[in-house]
């Protein structure tokens, strides 16, 4: 059965989201920079999507693969730059690369939790374990999921370009899911979205139980302290 990420992540979404610019991911980058030491370290950006953050990622001083599943943002993501980005395509939950080959990996804006089952997350974090080097770093950017419960739009309308879509955003029965639907009025067509709501609990056992040792968390790119309202759970892990 194919899965929703299968079908959407493609030249469609990248026209349903321009606003992801080169200053967003800027913003993510420096938090990195002032927290982990990118200058001549290995570093894989996991789930790299159109190269944005990796782009910025190699600008300081980093060796960057970039990964993914989908071939329409990894050849964007490749070409972003005169100089080629290195990229591989491929599932997170099985990472092709030798044990400890990375001084660092990202997995960021919520590149994470779009499995039904767990125990598939947890072999995400397992991968990332194993191809991390001793002392490695963990980068995790997700949602907060606290204040996601009270800020959720459930209806919005918008025109992009020339395309005429509705949102639909809703959680699922079982409260374990947040529900995206994209309908785009011009010809028909909807996409789905559905990413785990993991409390911070939940993401900090899985973290824990990879075998990664979480030292800092903030709730914000400008590196607040993570608090129930904060937007976003930033983790910086190491291996032991």
């Amino acid at each position: 059965m194919t899965e929703w990420f299968e079908q959407w992540f493609g030249e469609e979404y990248l026209r349903l989201y321009p606003h992801r610019d080169e200053d967003d991911a800027a913003e993510a980058v420096a938090l990195i920079v002032d927290n982990v030491r990118l200058e001549e370290s290995r570093v894989l950006d996991l789930a790299c999507g159109p190269g944005r953050h990796a782009i910025q990622l190699r600008s300081e001083g980093a060796w960057v693969v970039g990964f993914d599943l989908s071939l329409p943002l990894l050849s964007r993501a490749r070409h972003r730059d005169p100089d080629p980005l290195y990229v591989v395509r491929g599932d997170m939950r099985y990472l092709p690369f030798a044990r400890g080959s990375f001084d660092v990996v990202v997995n960021l804006f919520t590149s994470f939790g779009y499995f039904s089952d767990d125990r598939q997350h947890g072999l995400v974090l397992t991968e990332v374990a194993t191809v991390l080097r001793p002392g490695g770093v963990l980068v995790l950017d997700y949602f907060n999921t606290a204040d996601l419960m009270g800020s959720l739009v459930s209806h919005e309308e918008r025109a992009i370009g020339n395309q005429r879509v509705v949102i639909e955003r809703r959680i699922s029965d079982d409260g374990r899911y947040v529900l995206k639907e994209m309908h785009l009025l011009n010809d028909g067509r909807s996409f789905l979205e559905r990413v785990r709501m993991f409390t911070l609990n939940e993401l900090e056992t899985l973290v824990s139980e990879a075998g990664l040792c979480i030292r800092q968390r903030f709730g914000d790119y400008s590196g607040s302290p993570l608090t129930a309202e904060s937007p976003r759970v930033l983790m910086v892990a190491t291996r032991p």
